[in-house]
Order: structure tokens, then sequence, then C-alpha cells
């Protein structure tokens, strides 16, 4: 059964992001004093008591042109914001249209505007059960003053405190009662999220929202030739051939100089935790530039989390080629990431939709490959074929020997080695172990972790 979608609309400012935060539990949308921070839709999951919802975030509705002329932008981060007003505008009426219940968020601090009412006109032509919450009213004056809200004549008024808390609890109640359905624990999506997360990763402007968008089949995320549009880490869900996967889009990562202080900071940040959720990343490369150097460094981050990896070299139509461009360039990828062999390149332009059908079918292959598990026997099998191959060579006068070879876990795969002496053991030596694994189980995509714990140490286990 699908979950209910809860809308937060409203005008620039009022504290949606902040609410959004509050009703999923955890700080997931930017906040910023400054008008236009949220741009794309940004959903997460909130349960109150025992009802299970998504709540989508969605950027400003300024639907209200003073005639007066526009003060100046008072930052960059504020002039650039307003270049995006259509489109995020766009972003918010798809909201409203996909919505179940919206919640029309209000200023009590400044009472009601001119925009406040045209957003509920808005909403009333969206035949949709729309509740009013007045947020800022964070003291009794204020909660009074909220009151003047029924003037918009969109049913009751919760005054509440996103910061604080304060009237959530009664306000979560009413958006409740309002839901078309009830979900319950034992609903098909509920609290257990089985999807594949998908995280698209990369500096700015190398495509991930476009990919992303020609993926769903449709513009979910704002596509601009602009540096930084996209600041949040963004969920969309969809099903590839039965399998629910969930793509998240993310802003640009740059270098650590060049981050500039406030959102785009935070931004990076969600970036990176994005990884950190994720089941497998996909890293684009923008074909123009070649492997540059943020690109390795986003790849040593993917690399240091043990997450699965894609290389998706993006933009491939804006070069000109030849029957030799696609092995050069893979060369220079393979050399360029040295660190990551292991890793599939794919060559697409989200913008002509080339080879887009094969972004999905790899992430799906690498993550099952991840969760390939060894019977032990066989690893133990490759071990010492392995060994036989090539013995460990030391300097010590006695030669390191693995007594037993086990495969711990996956997710990722983790490989166990009981060996009599760890300081027997040459870093090349382990490398070697990992390349025999992978020439039988190749964990395509998969960075694989090796562990050796010495005799002594086993028997110590045993005997507590």
């Amino acid at each position: 059964m699908k979950k209910p979608l809860v809308a937060l609309v409203g005008r620039p400012n009022v504290g949606k992001s902040a609410l959004f935060n509050r009703l999923v539990g955890q700080r997931k949308a930017v906040v910023s004093e400054v008008p236009g921070t949220t741009r794309d839709r940004l959903v997460g999951d909130a349960d109150w008591n025992g009802a299970v919802f998504s709540v989508v975030d969605t950027g400003g509705l300024e639907v209200y042109q003073p005639r007066q002329v526009e003060a100046a932008p008072t930052s960059p981060l504020e002039e650039g914001s307003r270049d995006f007003v259509p489109e995020i505008r766009g972003q918010a009426m798809i909201a409203i249209e996909e919505a179940d219940v919206i919640v029309l968020v209000v200023d009590a601090i400044a009472g009601v505007t001119a925009a406040d009412e045209e957003i509920a006109d808005i909403l009333r032509r969206s035949d949709k059960p729309v509740i009013v919450a007045a947020n800022k009213a964070d003291n009794a004056a204020r909660r009074e003053d909220a009151f003047e809200f029924y003037a918009l004549g969109m049913g009751e008024v919760f005054p509440i405190s996103a910061l604080h808390g304060t009237g959530t609890g009664d306000l979560l109640d009413a958006v409740v009662e309002a839901l078309p359905f009830k979900p319950t624990d034992d609903a098909d999506d509920d609290l257990d999220d089985e999807t594949i997360k998908v995280a698209l990763v990369g500096r700015p402007n190398v495509g991930k929202s476009s990919l992303l968008n020609k993926l769903l089949g449709q513009e979910r995320a704002i596509v601009s030739p602009v540096a930084g549009t996209t600041r949040d880490a963004v969920d969309m869900s969809l099903t590839w051939e039965g399998m629910p996967i969930t793509l998240i889009d993310t802003a640009g990562i740059r270098r650590r100089g060049r981050i500039a202080p406030g959102i785009e900071k935070y931004s990076v940040l969600r970036a990176l935790k994005a990884i950190q959720r994720a089941d497998v990343v996909l890293l684009l490369v923008d074909a123009t530039d070649g492997v540059t150097q943020q690109d390795a460094h986003i790849a040593g981050m993917i690399r240091d989390e043990m997450k699965s990896c894609v290389i998706v070299v993006n933009k491939w139509d804006a070069i000109e080629k030849d029957t030799h461009t696609m092995n050069a360039v893979m060369d220079e990828v393979r050399r360029d990431l040295a660190f990551m062999p292991y890793v599939p390149v794919l060559f697409i332009s989200a913008l002509t939709g080339q080879r887009i059908h094969t972004v999905l079918e790899a992430a799906v292959r690498v993550q099952e490959e991840r969760l390939v598990r060894i019977p032990t026997s066989e690893l133990n099998k490759i071990v010492r074929e392995a060994m036989l191959r090539h013995a460990p060579h030391t300097k010590q006068p006695r030669p390191l020997k693995i007594f037993l070879a086990q495969q711990v876990r996956v997710d990722p795969p983790t490989f166990l080695f009981h060996v009599n002496d760890t300081r027997l053991l040459h870093f090349t030596y382990e490398r070697y172990l990992e390349n025999q694994i992978r020439r039988v189980y190749p964990f395509t995509g998969t960075p694989v972790r090796l562990s050796f714990r010495p005799r002594d140490e086993n028997r110590r286990a045993r005997n507590r």
C-alpha cells in the first residue's frame, strides 16, 4: 500500500524546511534565512501514532510580485535564488498535484500577506485537504496573533514553532486525521526500506540532475548550467525491472578550499551523508574535462566509506570521437583512479539519452555483487592455490602461514584470515590475495575488506 504524501508549501522563508526537519525527525533539509534555499522537492518519512506517511518540502512560492522596484539582493546567494523562481514554483506545483494533504506554512510574525492570500487561492483550486500551520509562534502573544490566518478561509489554524516543536503534535493529529487512508505497520512499504539506494555524486555541473531526470522520465530536479543549483540530497523512487530503487541526487562536491560558508557548506555535508547511506554510488565525470583531481578525491571518499561504485562518464556527446577515443578515455580513467580498478566505467549522455539504459543495469549488478558470499571451503581452495602459485616473501626467519580464511560478512564483503603472525604480512601480499579472490569472484564495483588475525589471538578469543 502506497504511503500518503503530505506537502509543505508557502511563500519563501516561512520555515517550511525547519518544519520538514521536525516532522521527519532529522536535519535533512538545509535551513537558512536566505529565501530560495530549498529549490527541489525533498521527501522524507514521518511516523505519528502508528501512521506512516511521506512529507515533501518545497521551495517557496513567489506568486505575488509587488509593483515597486525590488530592493537589491542582500547576498550573492539570494541573487542567485531569484534566477530559479519559475523552476521553484514548478516544483512546488508538482508537489501540490501529487499530495494527499497540503500544509500551508505561514509566518505568525509577519501576519497575513498578499502572497499568503494568493497561495491560499491556488490551494483552494487544488481540491485537496489544506491545513494552515502558523509558524514562528514562539510565545503566547504570537500564538494569539496567529488566529488572524483564519481570514484565509482555509479552515483550522495551528500555531506552531518548528524550531522548538511547540504545537507540532496538534498539527500532526490534524494531518493524520485528514489522510485519505491510514497506513498500518503491516503495509507493503512500511518503515523497512529494502530499496537499492543509488546516490549520484560528482563535481558541480557534471550532469547529476540531468541524469536523474532522464532515469525518472520526468523533470523532478531543476537543471541549470549554473553550478550549485542542487543544494539538498534529494531522494526519488522508481521501479526498474521489478526492483525498487531510490535515486539520491546530491549537491556538487567542490574542493574544500572552494566551499563557501553557509548553505553550500551544509549542502556538501549532505552529499557526503548521501554517500554514507547509499548502497551504490554513481560518480559522474565530465567527458569534456576528463578525470580531475577533485574527481579522484570524491572517488577516494567513496572508497573510504567502502561503498560500491560505478564511474559514469557523462557528456559523451560533447567531444569529438574516433574509433580509439573510448579506449583512450578508459585508459585515462583507469590510470587516474588506479586505486579502484574493480569499478565499471560507463560512457553516456544524459542530454541525449545515449546509453542511459546501462546506468541502472550496472548499479543493480554491482549491488548484487556486493551481496555475494563465498563458501568457506571454496575460499580456502582459492587461498591455497594462490599461495602455491606465489608464496609470501619475508625477511623474517619463518614464513607467513594462513590456517583458515572465511568470509564473515557481506555489504561490503569482508574476509578474515587466521594466520601465524600478522607481522609477517606485507601489504603487497594482501593486495595479491585480494586480486586472486577477484579472479574467481570479481565483486564488480565493490571494495572488499581483508582482515588478518594471529593464531594466539584466536586462542585467547576461544578461551574467553
